[in-house]
């Protein structure tokens, strides 16, 4: 009983640690296309940032 409830609790978090990895792949994904938005239509006054910090 122990080495099967051993079993379950590893795959549960294996599970939750690959949902957790491809929720921040997905997040760096968004944070990127942002930015190469943002770098492509800047406006066009040499080092002018569309950012603020």
């Amino acid at each position: 009983m122990v080495p099967l409830l051993l079993v379950l609790l590893l795959a549960l978090l294996l599970f939750g640690a690959g949902f957790a990895l491809k929720a921040l792949w997905w997040i760096a994904v968004i944070v990127i296309v942002v930015w190469l938005l943002g770098f492509i239509a800047r406006p066009k006054g040499g080092s002018a940032r569309w950012y603020r910090w």
